[in-house]
Order: structure tokens, then C-alpha cells, then sequence
């Protein structure tokens, strides 16, 4: 790799019409600094000659291990183990269920296989297939493989029919690519650092009803919690979300549990718990409910209206006294005063083994916020985080959760 070259991608090519657009996403790759080296299917070559990209990017195209002309004879190794990013476009059904299925019977299923670099996807193909209950299986497990998808747009195919399957437009495919490589945390956490633990997280705000009407609640929108969940997938780890009211989407291939009440996210967590290695409480729960539900709507008759409020269940500590060997317990604490203060005594109380602590009145540090400012607590140590995106912040949390993993196998191991 030359100095000014930024990354190196493998281009897988499939075979179908929209393989001539894999030259154009070249181009605009190489435009961008960075070194492509190019593997076709066999059925690509048909539409494609391999003398194309040989002379665009100056290195022999592979197509077959076995061919006498390649110069490597391991070359699915030493072209997986070399790239920072294996990018297939277009990519048919045919190589999208080979991938899924772990078929390694050419080239480039080969290299898939071999590859411990992030893969991105560009499908194209008829709709019929594209909607097919297989094709839509297999992306699905491609997905929670932890394989990204640019997915293709709806538009005139070259059967002539209308219908989603259409390859995204090359500058697009480029620009996701260039995302991924330029995500510093995707790149250093593609070690799959947490491996082996099955995560356990409560997202968003509760819903407490007052009557079928009105509800108490807060601003939570989610964003923090979803983030660690989104950071602790791509680490490698199993995830599952104990989801209240959000403003966002959860992310893709996260196993979602809807619970909208403090009662039933109490309910969910403890269901959920004993398949659990690290639970993260992330979710801003509703400290008290109404003592009781009205059956139908309060009419608005007096000045004040008077609520009776009872405790809900606390979750973070049921959680920690009911942990079972091994388990990490993570909190969040936000506070507008007194924060590290608050969040060091709800730590000790609540027997946690690190707490995340943020000031809520602070710019940048909202519940609605994409940013976050915090303080990351045990009981040995304290680390201040300045103003990040809550999905660099994440990646922190998840840092100082692996450190704790490590003291406690050693203590165990003494």
C-alpha cells in the first residue's frame, strides 16, 4: 500500500447486467485514495472481462484459486486478510445465500469466509427475487452475522419490469463504503472484543397511566441506550433491548422487548436476566406511578387535581441483588445537581459495578441530544468524557466494561 493510500478494498463482482457499474464504484473508490484489488465470480467475467479491472487497478483479477495463470496459490487468504473492507456489488441471490449458508465453493464465497474485515453489500437483482422468502431469510442472517447492506431502490430492471431490485446508485454504495472505513470504532472493534457475553440493556422512557388518556412520563428519547446496544453488537457481543417509549428506532439485528410501563420493563428484565452476562441500565424509568388507574377519562371539573402516587419497582437494584455469578451490573445516572455526588451514592446503593453519570442541564448533554457529556464511575476511579457523539460514548462505556470483565476473570482465576 503506497503513503497516500488511505484503505485497501476487496470488490467482489457477481454475475448480472449491473456488474458494469462495479467499474464505476472503482473509479470513485481509487478517487478517493484508496487501493482496490478486484474478485469476480465466474459469471461475472460474462458480462465483465477481468482484463477491465486488471488494467484500472494494475493487479491480476482473481476468479479462480486453480487457475494456472494465478500467481498465488492461497490467494483467498492473502487477499481476505489483507483489505480493510470487503465491498460486493453487485451482489446476486445466488452469493447473498451462499454467504448466509457458509458455501465456499468459488473465489469470492471463499474469501467471505476467510475475511475478518467489515463486508458491505450492494444486492441487485429481479424483484421476484429480491422479495423472495429465501432472499429476505438469508439477508436477515447475513444482517445478524453483523454484514452491512446498501439496499437496492425500486426502478425499471432490465427484465423491463418495475420493482425494488435496482442496484443503489454507484455514489451512494461509495459513500456508505467510505463510512465504514472511516468509522474508527467499526475498524478497531471488528476484534469482536465481546465476544461471548449476551447483553442485556433497558432503553427509553416509561409510560405510567393515569387514565386511557394521559400517561407520566419523560423526555427520554432513547438515543444513549440505543447506542451502547448498537456498539456492543458490532463488539461481538449478543444483545437484547428491554425497550420503553423512544423518539428513535432501535438499530438493525438487535432482539427487541417492548415494555412501556416500569411494571412490565421490571417484568421483561427479570425474565430476561438469567440468560444475561452484562446488564445496562439505560433507561430513564418512571420512579412512581399513579396509585390507581382511572377506567375512563378524568373530566377536567376542579382547579387541582390531587394524584396518589405509589413507588414502581426499582429495577437497577433488583438487578444487582439478584445477579447471579459472573454478572456486570452498568448504570446511568442523569442528574442536574450534585451529579457525581448523586451518581457515587446510587452506585454504592445499588451495589453497581460502574455507573455513567451526565449532567442533563449542560449543552450538548440533553435526553433529545446526538451528543453527550459524562463521568464514568467505579469504586477505584472516576474518567471524564468530554462532549462526543453518543455512539463514540458508547464505545467508552463498553471499554471501561471490558476492563471490569478482565479484573473480575482474574480475581476468579486466583
Amino acid at each position: 500500500m503506497s503513503q497516500n493510500t488511505k484503505f485497501r478494498v476487496g470488490l467482489g463482482v457477481c454475475g448480472g447486467i449491473a456488474a458494469y457499474k462495479a467499474i464505476e464504484v472503482l473509479r470513485l473508490l481509487q478517487k478517493s485514495n484508496c487501493e482496490v484489488r478486484v474478485a469476480m465470480t465466474r459469471h461475472a467475467t460474462e458480462f465483465v472481462q477481468p482484463l477491465t479491472f486488471r488494467a484500472l487497478t494494475e493487479n491480476y483479477v482473481l476468479v479462480d484459486d486453480y487457475a494456472a495463470e494465478n500467481p498465488d496459490p492461497i490467494a483467498h487468504i492473502n487477499f481476505s486478510q489483507t483489505i480493510d473492507l470487503l465491498l460486493v456489488v453487485p451482489a446476486t441471490a445466488n452469493v447473498i445465500a451462499k454467504f448466509a449458508n457458509g458455501i465456499a465453493d468459488d473465489f469470492l464465497s471463499s474469501t467471505y469466509l476467510a475475511s475478518h474485515a467489515p463486508v458491505l453489500i450492494a444486492p441487485a437483482m429481479n424483484t421476484t427475487m429480491w422479495e423472495h422468502a429465501a432472499t429476505q431469510r438469508n439477508i436477515e442472517q447475513l444482517k445478524s452475522d453483523g454484514v452491512f447492506f446498501v439496499e437496492p431502490i425500486a426502478g425499471e430492471l432490465a427484465c423491463k419490469t418495475v420493482g425494488t431490485g435496482k442496484l443503489e446508485d454507484v455514489e451512494n454504495i461509495v459513500a456508505q463504503a467510505l463510512h465504514l472505513l472511516n468509522s474508527k470504532s467499526t475498524i478497531q472493534n471488528s476484534k469482536a472484543d465481546l465476544s461471548g457475553e449476551n447483553i442485556l440493556i433497558t432503553v427509553g422512557g416509561t409510560r405510567e397511566a393515569i387514565d386511557p388518556v394521559r400517561f407520566i412520563s419523560n423526555h427520554s428519547s432513547g438515543k444513549m441506550g440505543f447506542a451502547v446496544a448498537e456498539a456492543a453488537r458490532r463488539r461481538g457481543a449478543e444483545v437484547s433491548v428491554v425497550c420503553g417509549v423512544t423518539s428513535v428506532e432501535p438499530p438493525e439485528n438487535i432482539n427487541v422487548i417492548r415494555a412501556i410501563s416500569a411494571e412490565e420493563m421490571f417484568q421483561a428484565v427479570m425474565k430476561e436476566l438469567p440468560k444475561a452476562t452484562i446488564f445496562v441500565g439505560a433507561a430513564a424509568v418512571a420512579d412512581y406511578r399513579p396509585s390507581e388507574r382511572a377506567a375512563s377519562k378524568i373530566k377536567k371539573s376542579e382547579d387541582v387535581l390531587t394524584l396518589a402516587l405509589t413507588k414502581t419497582p426499582d429495577i437497577l437494584a433488583n438487578v444487582s441483588a439478584n445477579r447471579h455469578d459472573g454478572l456486570l451490573v452498568i448504570g446511568f445516572a442523569a442528574e442536574t445537581e450534585n451529579v457525581l455526588d448523586y451518581a457515587r451514592s446510587k452506585m454504592e446503593k445499588k451495589n453497581l459495578d460502574l455507573i455513567v453519570a451526565n449532567d442533563i442541564t449542560k449543552d450538548g448533554a440533553g435526553f433529545n441530544s446526538d451528543t453527550n457529556i459524562a463521568t464514568i464511575l467505579n469504586a477505584e476511579y472516576q474518567i471524564e468524557l468530554p462532549l462526543m457523539s453518543k455512539s463514540a460514548m458508547a464505545d467508552k462505556v463498553l471499554d471501561e466494561v471490558i476492563m471490569l470483565r478482565q479484573k473480575a476473570d482474574n480475581k476468579r482465576q486466583k
